[in-house]
């Protein structure tokens, strides 16, 4: 594991969790629940930092639905704060897009 994915799930494990306005639309979207992707969090692997990001550091993360089904989660954290973790997307990887195991973009 890495920092900022170590800091994102205390902040989760403490219940300090916040879904952006776009993460709630995605999740609808795609049909998946908030409930899954933070009840499934500590099955996800983190596939790509962005300690930098404008926002605040964030990492994007593979996890399951409760069928089995792949979700790419963004989670981070707001830039100059320590909390809350912050579901900014979810959404259902596209094949076309990513490798087979979904940890990958194609080139």
């Amino acid at each position: 594991m890495n920092g900022i994915w170590d800091n994102i799930l205390k902040l989760i494990e403490l219940g300090e969790i916040r879904i952006s306005e776009h993460g709630y639309d995605e999740l609808s979207a795609d049909g998946i629940t908030a409930r899954e992707i933070v009840s499934g969090v500590h099955g996800a692997m983190v596939v790509e930092e962005y300690p930098d990001y404008i926002k605040g550091p964030s990492v994007l993360t593979l996890q399951r639905d409760l069928v089995g089904r792949p979700v790419h989660v963004v989670w981070g954290i707001p830039r100059k704060r320590n909390s809350p973790a912050v579901l900014v997307t979810a959404y259902r990887p596209d094949p076309e897009r990513w490798t087979h195991d979904f940890q990958r973009r194609r080139k």
